[in-house]
């Protein structure tokens, strides 16, 4: 594949790299090369000496389609795209955690009353990233005259964030750039990405490659983890349970994924699956290629979106990857961690064999040369006119005799029997609460045949999925909103006191109070008898607690700004003209600490400097109205005379109080 006619590089880009400004998008560029020799080999990597020697063979092996999975390909040049996540190795405190330790949940004593005050800090000063992840353009060159018939060379991007809709389309510029012009191509990208502004989530925008520009929508911060190593200014309004008042900007991670074309074969098992990762549940996606694999994973994934989705997922998943040999380990009747694979490589079939769900998807490799992005598949049958995929084309396909007893062998023969021919399926005991939705079906359209069509009508697909699935996540997190709401201060009471703290969460008396006022109106036409069942797995599992700490930690913040402000707007003359003695002293006490809080916040802007004067002139004003025995003991304080000081004038009050 050769470089689009449009695009052309700047004859001089800025040669000067900013790292730091690199860092905010992209950990390094890698070129690895398949050497039949020495097997996977990083030829260049910029900038250079970014990962320890364990992750650089990880960051190899990850970034070549599986041998195994492959369809022999006669084409002379196959491109494709696709993506992985790796746990660093680096951080000593994150990598401590094994992905088979569970956050078990199993009584209302593991439920935070507050905020954790570790998470808490987490949220405010970041962390090491946990993770990494790669996106990869993959070519492979068909040649009889070379060793073993052909080469096979990557072009790796890595980064910290899961921006998947800016780096799929940048690597369909880089990858086929590199193979034009070489190792340059690496330097002339890195130097445009460190000209772009920082990433902004939630938002559009315009990022300039060449003399093309990249217009891309970044998932919300919400979605992001925390431990991406970046972070940033989270809306109250816009996270879960609230439904987000602008539905066309992405509320989750991966909302570029082709949820409708790669699950196209199992459409009415998308809630079953939406099921189980809202629960945290193992799930195995095997598929014949990388790209169709994490499409799955991607598209799963975005599911779940507005929620926060804390089950560790790998979108190419290899029996390289170090946490194979604990997976591999596990016997029947030992509990999986919450994890989503995707792989390729048949044998994880055997190895991985008590995993407790499977799903198959995809189709085998064409004969093609086409730059494989995501799965377009098809009904077999063209037609004039778009056509409903609905309701009535799937019961014909789902319930006909010949599928029914297809569907009874494929569960006889259980998952192995992809090893001899690969079939979309999912094999699972799970026991699905939440209905289908049959209406959102009837309204999917079938274009048939014609890949124009056919991409046009993917994308209105995805939409009426992905809106209905953020709108069935949103109203199964709605009962949780009356833990994430944040006060003001009352009228007439001190906006100086520190606000309430946010309602303490017990698992009893929430299901105790569900159960009695039902899951809503929207749900409950939707779920059956025993949907109760679905929200005490859903605190159990993995997603839970992650989210509602984060939930809890953003909510807090807000309150305490909502309560900065109103002490901005307080008329403290008036405040303190009715108020005890005591109550004074106490105002001053309360006054003074907001006052030392915002000086050591670190906030350097007019804002922070206009809120300590103000918080200063309320200060000196209750000071004034103090006794004199009281102002005289106040500045035998070094500290509290410091901030009297600071202030304009000191005034003695003469008053006899």
């Amino acid at each position: 594949m050769s470089r689009s006619p449009s695009f052309s590089v700047k004859p001089e880009p800025n040669s000067k790299i900013d790292p730091e400004s690199l860092s905010r998008w992209v950990a390094a560029f890698c070129i690895i090369r398949f050497d039949l020799e020495q097997g996977q080999l990083i030829e260049e990597c910029f900038p250079p000496g970014c990962f320890t020697q364990d992750e650089e063979l990880e960051i190899s092996f990850s970034s070549f389609p599986d041998s195994v999975s492959q369809h022999h390909n006669r084409s002379s040049i196959h491109d494709c795209i696709f993506f992985f996540r790796f746990r660093r190795r680096d951080n000593s405190q994150l990598t401590n955690v094994s992905s088979s330790e569970i956050v078990e949940v199993d009584d209302k004593e593991a439920f935070p009353k507050s905020v954790d005050g570790n998470f808490q800090q987490k949220l405010n000063n970041g962390n090491g990233s946990r993770y990494l992840y790669g996106f990869v353009f993959n070519r492979q060159r068909h040649d009889e005259r070379l060793k073993r018939g052909g080469e096979q060379k990557s072009v790796v991007i890595l980064s910290h964030s899961p921006y998947s809709s800016v780096f799929r389309p940048l690597l369909q510029i880089m990858g086929p750039l590199y193979f034009d012009i070489g190792k340059k191509a690496l330097e002339y990208i890195a130097a445009y990405v460190s000209m772009w502004p920082a990433p902004i989530p939630g938002k559009l925008m315009d990022l300039p490659i060449g003399n093309a520009t990249l217009k891309v929508n970044l998932p919300p911060a919400h979605s992001l983890p925390l431990d991406s190593g970046i972070l940033f200014e989270e809306s109250v309004s816009s996270m879960a349970p609230f439904l987000p008042t602008n539905q066309s900007v992405p509320q989750g991670l991966f909302h570029d994924s082709d949820l409708f074309g790669i699950f196209r074969g199992l459409l009415l098992q998308l809630w079953v699956l939406w099921e189980l990762l809202l629960i945290g549940e193992p799930i195995l996606i095997i598929a014949p290629t990388p790209p169709q694999c994490c499409e799955a994973v991607a598209g799963l994934v975005s599911l779940v979106a507005p929620l926060l989705c804390s089950v560790d997922f790998r979108p190419y998943f290899t029996i390289h990857d170090p946490e194979f040999a604990h997976l591999n380990s596990l016997q029947e009747g030992d509990t999986f961690p919450p994890v989503v694979l995707g792989v390729t490589n048949l044998f994880f079939l055997k190895a991985l064999r008590n995993i407790p769900h499977i799903v198959s998807v995809g189709s085998p490799a064409l004969n093609s040369s086409r730059l494989a992005l995501a799965p377009r598949a098809s009904t077999g049958r063209t037609s004039a006119r778009p056509e409903g995929f609905g309701l009535q084309n799937i019961s014909l396909k789902k319930f006909s005799p010949s599928s029914l007893l297809n569907a009874v062998k494929l569960r006889r023969d259980g998952p192995l029997s992809l090893m001899t021919e690969h079939k979309e399926a999912i094999w699972s005991t799970y026991a699905a609460i939440m209905k289908p939705d049959t209406s959102i079906l009837n309204r999917l359209i079938d274009a048939g045949m014609s890949p124009r069509v056919e991409e046009s009508m993917s994308v209105v697909n995805n939409e009426i999925l992905r809106r209905h699935f953020l709108e069935l996540t949103t109203n199964f997190l709605a009962p949780f909103g009356s833990y994430f709401r944040a006060t003001t201060p009352s009228e007439g009471s001190s906006p100086f006191v520190d606000p309430p703290p946010l309602p303490s969460f017990n698992a009893d008396e929430f299901l105790g109070s569900l159960s009695a006022r039902g899951p809503g109106k929207f749900l409950s036409k939707r779920m059956r008898s025993n949907w109760l069942d679905l929200y005490r797995r859903f605190l159990k599992g993995h997603n839970f607690m992650p989210w509602f700490q984060r939930r809890q930690a953003v909510v807090v913040q807000e309150q305490h700004r909502l309560w900065r402000q109103a002490r901005m707007k307080t008329d403290i003359q008036q405040f303190i003209s009715k108020m005890p003695e005591l109550e004074i002293v106490d105002s001053f006490n309360a006054i003074e600490r907001h006052l030392l809080g915002e000086m050591q916040s670190g906030r350097a802007n007019a804002d922070s400097e206009a809120t300590c004067q103000k918080l200063k002139g309320d200060l000196q004003a209750v000071f004034n109205v103090l006794p004199r025995d009281m102002q005289q003991l106040l500045l035998m304080n070094p500290q509290k005379a410091a901030l009297l000081q600071g202030s304009p004038e000191l005034v003695y009050s003469t008053s006899p109080r």
